[in-house]
């Protein structure tokens, strides 16, 4: 019983949250125009 009320109240969490964010919408900004590094660079 205490699992299903744990996994409810998770559950409402994640749903106000998501609705929080859908009320409030994205934060606008924009996103770097530099590629993210994937490796690591040759040392020299």
């Amino acid at each position: 019983m205490r699992a299903l009320a744990a996994a409810a109240i998770g559950l409402a969490a994640a749903l106000a949250l998501v609705f929080t964010v859908t009320a409030i919408g994205v934060p606008s900004g924009k996103t770097s125009p530099k590629p993210l590094l994937t490796t690591v660079p040759e040392h020299p």
